[in-house]
């Protein structure tokens, strides 16, 4: 069995996972366990200050004697204050080392989440990625710095209190052991089912987490069609799944704090019973047994924590274990090892053979063979649905083909390494993200060493600067968070200057004037020439006017290359899919 699926079975390995991909928790174990050592330790200076109070100081043969009850007190006070100061640093390196490692590991996960392919996170509901960073993530550190603190020391509070218990009196330590041991079997079957259920905790988080998030996202949508009720009802519905899954796990966690009740009061009964007979036949005394029920406290204590502390750990091996299910996640989409750097200068492209396929689809892109010559603009069309799109996404490696390669240049793009492929070529999709920030923080993404006179030279090479000189702050205009505060055509201009300003060698456009309007469209045909000029640009056109300023035009229909060619050509093959589509965008633009 590997090593993966032991940890998606056994919590014990799924920490021992956790621990390997989060290192930092190792770091100075050792000194906390000592720390731990020394608090356990400790707290057993109040039974055994109580005993000898009684025995020797209060209730001695030759009378009270209140010299040694308060030299005993002051070494009391001073092991107390010891214990305190142990446990204080405990407790801070627990909180510092716990914060360390899973800030670590919240990075890790993210910067995986990015290597994954857009295949893959597009299967993944939104609101289940967020929460394998934030909400599983911090279930595991609330754990580490609460619970994990109790694991730490209750282990040894245990052993030192059964050592003093059975100095005191070895009958009442066996008594105590007897009805320990099944608690402990129990505690052991009840792991099992209070993991299924937290697991399904977890899960109904990160539903509930999407929902919310895609209603909130999609709020003018919900408007716009009046299915507030509709979008409320699955909202509450994934509320109400929640609730019914901890409800679940509360009911079981509830049956193992009853567990630990139980052998915290039968424990107590027991010594309580027993002992009297001990100290009646004079095996034991008074101060001994005011002492061994000190201990017993000591001892169970752990136990009825302990309960809810394994509430608390399996919650926390359910959202570590999602985290790791994601780390464990090979990109399918892979940065290659001793990759190639792309040459110099604009790059001609070939697709040889190339096939693709969606995860339990049908094929969608069928064989596809052509070459992209360096420094062309190539204009690719086609009716909705044709594999415009996808050519684009497996021109820029956003996803692998199923069959065939992709070459740039001449190596094959799987052999690219990452860094030079990003850097080299860039693609506008057809909805342009904005992050929630200024215009010039927006541009800067593409090169961050940008000044704010070189973004404002950008834009007036891009015939913009009446655009930018209209917002309300120029370029620190706040555009909010997914650009709500521009319009959908204002956004496509910031991702075009954006796409202009990293300077690639090979630009892919994915309907990228799709969102303009006509009179900004007229604006911006001098721009896209300043953008695609010295480079090979890829055009996915919804309008064909850009076909018909292109070198190239690539024709697809339900995922076939039909036509390659100058539009010139293309327009006169007559019944051609291409003329059709030509004529009838020909029709809708003089009816419009």
């Amino acid at each position: 069995m590997s090593e993966q699926t032991n940890a998606e079975s056994n919590p014990f390995a799924t920490l021992k996972r956790g621990l390997q991909l989060s290192p930092e928790l190792k770091r100075g174990l050792g000194f906390t366990i000592f720390l731990a050592a020394v608090t356990a330790l400790g707290r057993l200076v109040v039974p055994v200050s109580a005993q000898k109070v009684l025995d020797n100081g209060l209730f001695a043969e030759a009378g009270p004697n209140a010299a040694y009850v308060i030299t005993v007190i002051a070494l009391g006070a001073v092991v107390l204050g010891i214990t305190t100061a142990a446990n204080f640093l405990m407790n801070r390196r627990l909180f510092i080392v716990s914060e360390t490692a899973l800030a670590n590991l919240r990075r890790r996960t993210f910067r995986h989440i990015h290597d994954l392919s857009m295949l893959h996170q597009q299967s993944e509901r939104r609101g289940a990625l967020t929460a394998r960073v934030t909400t599983d993530i911090d279930q595991v550190s609330q754990f580490l710095q609460q619970g994990g603190m109790v694991l730490v020391t209750s282990s040894a509070q245990i052993v030192a209190a059964t050592v003093v218990m059975a100095i005191y009196s070895w009958q009442l330590t066996i008594a105590v052991w007897i009805v320990f041991i099944p608690v402990t079997w129990l505690i052991k079957w009840l792991q099992g089912h209070l993991a299924a259920a937290y697991t399904n905790v977890r899960v109904s988080v990160s539903k509930m987490l999407s929902a919310v998030s895609e209603s909130v996202v999609g709020a003018g949508v919900v408007r716009a069609y009046g299915v507030g009720a509709r979008t409320s009802a699955r909202l509450d519905e994934s509320i109400e799944e929640h609730r019914g899954d901890q409800l679940k796990a509360i009911r079981r966690s509830a049956v193992s704090f009853g567990a630990g009740e139980l052998v915290y009061f039968g424990v107590n009964a027991i010594v309580v019973i027993l002992g009297a007979f001990l100290v009646a036949d004079g095996s034991m005394s008074v101060g001994e047994l005011t002492a061994f029920l000190f201990l017993v406290v000591l001892f169970t204590q752990p136990v009825v924590i302990g309960t809810e502390t394994l509430n608390e750990a399996q919650n926390a091996v359910s959202g570590w274990r999602r985290v790791l299910d994601i780390l464990d996640t090979a990109p399918d989409v892979a940065d290659p090892k001793d990759g190639a750097d792309l040459p110099e200068g604009p790059v001609g492209v070939r697709f040889e053979g190339v096939r693709f396929a969606y995860p339990g689809g049908e094929e969608v892109l069928h064989g596809i063979d052509v070459d992209i010559a360096p420094n062309r603009k190539v204009a690719v069309v086609g009716e909705t649905g044709s594999g415009k799109t996808t050519f684009a996404k497996l021109l820029t490696r956003l996803m692998d083909p199923t069959g065939g390669r992709v070459v740039l240049g001449e190596t094959p793009l799987t052999d690219v390494k990452f860094s030079s492929l990003r850097s080299r070529v860039t693609m506008v999709p057809q909805e342009g993200f904005l992050f929630n920030g200024t215009l010039a923080y927006n541009v800067r993404f593409a090169k961050p060493e940008l000044t704010d006179a070189e973004i404002y030279v950008a834009f007036s090479e891009l015939g913009l600067t009446d655009w930018v000189e209209a917002l309300p702050n120029g370029l620190e205009t706040e555009l909010g968070e997914s650009g709500a505060n521009v319009s959908v055509g204002e956004r496509q201009l910031v991702s075009l200057v954006r796409a202009y300003v990293s300077d690639p060698d090979l630009l892919v456009l994915d309907e990228a004037t799709s969102a303009v309007d006509p009179a900004t469209e007229l604006r911006l045909s001098s721009a896209l020439d300043a953008v695609t000029r010295g480079r090979t640009t890829v055009i996915i056109a919804h309008r064909l006017s850009t076909a018909e300023t292109s070198d190239e035009v690539l024709v697809f229909d339900a995922g076939n290359l039909v036509q390659h060619g100058p539009h010139a050509d293309l327009v006169q093959e007559e019944n051609s899919i291409y003329a059709g589509l030509h004529n009838s965008w020909i029709e809708q633009t003089r009816s419009s």
